[in-house]
């Protein structure tokens, strides 16, 4: 007999099969039910963590985004800090993006929420960090750093693997943060 599982672990066991139902079948398909077949579990301990299908996908591409958490770079320039960000993410994130974007637009339009709104929280922290360092260290001043400025290399990024669905070319990185990114900072 398996033996069962608690706090953390389920969570953690709830939130993996909630994953591998929404990439195997897509949120048009997905059903509470299934992810309680899939994980082994009753009903009610699954909808006593999370009352629909919802709030499961936005809990489960939460724990996506954590389990694949990018450490913030520190390179001492805010150029090569963004630029290695984007690498990171352009390394690790392609098939994460394309999969969210592809097999939740379903509970995009449901919601009303955007592949961005989740995804955003994944790089969110990171780039406040390296925005306020370079704040720090002189390079920008806080007056040019809206919110849409900070979040237009990485929409960039976003927008290029979503056309292409494949890892997006080093030039182009360049091409973003040196031509349109930080001409805006100036």
């Amino acid at each position: 007999m398996p033996e069962r599982r608690r706090g953390a672990a389920l969570e953690k066991a709830l939130l993996d099969a909630s994953w591998e139902e929404l990439t195997a079948n897509g949120y048009a398909r997905f059903t509470m039910d299934a992810v309680v077949k899939r994980a082994g579990t009753s009903p009610p301990v699954l909808y006593r963590r999370w009352p629909d299908r919802d709030e499961l996908v936005r809990a489960t591409i939460t724990h996506v985004l954590q389990q694949n958490r990018v450490d913030t770079p520190d390179t001492g320039s805010l150029r090569e800090d963004v630029l290695t960000l984007m690498r990171t993410i352009n390394a690790t994130r392609v098939e994460a993006i394309t999969l969210m974007s592809v097999h939740l637009a379903g509970y995009h339009q449901e919601t009303g929420t955007s592949p961005g709104d989740l995804l955003a929280a994944g790089h969110e922290k990171s780039a406040d960090v390296l925005f306020d360092r370079a704040v720090d260290r002189g390079e920008i001043t806080p007056e040019h750093l809206s919110e849409r400025i900070k979040s237009l290399p990485f929409d960039l990024l976003r927008h290029e693997i979503l056309t292409t669905f494949a890892p997006v070319p080093d030039h182009i990185l360049e091409e973003i943060v040196d031509t349109i990114f930080l001409p805006l900072l100036r």
